[in-house]
């Protein structure tokens, strides 16, 4: 039994906030449908002094963005996007930390401040230049995604819709989870991204966009088909199909570096064929996903009209 509640969270804000992250750090960009040119592209036409400071952002603490979150998460009710960086900015930097210090009590009054300083600028920037002329497309996707996510939680045990909503995301309940907040995201797709806080998971998960053309095969199917092209792969789903593995368990047997191994997990969770267990002391363990080859079949069967 579920000892947490389950909440569906939507927000522009989020989705600002994790546009900016991936732009800045460039991390999992290879991996996400957006495409690799897209960072360039969306720096198209912002000036060079500003282009350097996204850069000199790329070397700051990569847990400022947990920050950033927790003050989405305690954002006021109907905050939109430039109602929230103003008071960002304006706000003494202690009551922020006083909204999140319950959840980050390791946060600094000095790290509020220079979060305070140092990335509202560039998040205001952000919006400017890029986000706000491609809010209006995608914010419909994600209140939508919410909605339907909603309706689910209403017919299904909590943690199914957690596993269904993230594609593989099992957790085992550690003990001090008091609440579960899933939210949609449309620049991540496909992955999906958690972060702890003292009682609260914040999961970002990624909202599938209709297909371009029916000819083309669906971007699901090639995730897959992508993900299952090297043998180092198959091996890895087949060591896990019968428990779940620690990346350390893979290291021993599999004979493979960690890094090489996290870039393969990375492909097959993003395709559906992976789960990631979450236990006791937020330990992750990694088991095959059985709805995964069914889907593989369906998808398959149904491109090619079979």
């Amino acid at each position: 039994m579920n000892n947490y509640d389950v909440q569906i969270d939507v927000s522009e804000i989020y989705e600002l906030l994790g546009s900016f992250m991936v732009h800045v750090t460039k991390k999992w960009l290879q991996n996400l449908d957006i495409g690799s040119d897209w960072s360039a592209a969306a720096e198209d036409g912002m000036p060079p002094d500003l282009r350097r400071r996204f850069d000199e952002a790329a070397g700051w603490p990569f847990l400022d963005f947990d920050a950033l979150y927790a003050l989405v998460i305690e954002r006021e009710t109907g905050e939109d996007i430039p109602a929230f960086l103003e008071r960002l900015f304006t706000e003494p930097a202690q009551n922020l930390l006083d909204r999140i210090a319950g959840q980050l009590p390791l946060l600094t009054p000095a790290d509020m401040e220079r979060i305070q300083r140092d990335y509202t600028p560039l998040l205001k920037s952000w919006y400017t230049y890029y986000f706000q002329d491609i809010r209006d497309s995608i914010l419909p996707l994600m209140e939508e995604d919410a909605a339907e996510k909603r309706e689910l939680l209403l017919k299904m045990d909590p943690s199914a819709l957690v596993e269904y909503a993230s594609g593989g995301l099992v957790i085992e309940t550690p003990l001090d989870l008091r609440t579960v907040i899933l939210f949609p995201t449309v620049h991540n797709r496909p992955m999906n991204t958690y972060c702890f806080y003292r009682s609260v998971l914040l999961i970002q998960y990624p909202v599938d966009a209709p297909e371009a053309h029916e000819d083309e095969p669906p971007t699901v199917l090639l995730r897959m088909t992508r993900a299952l092209a090297m043998p180092d792969r198959l091996k890895l789903l087949r060591y896990v199909a019968d428990q779940p593995r620690s990346l350390q368990e893979m290291e021993r047997d599999l004979g493979q570096p960690a890094e090489a191994l996290k870039h393969h997990m990375v492909l097959l969770r993003t395709a559906g064929l992976l789960r990631t267990h979450i236990g006791e002391q937020f330990n992750e363990k990694f088991s095959i996903r059985p709805d995964g080859a069914s889907e593989l079949q369906m998808f398959l069967e149904s491109y090619l009209r079979l």
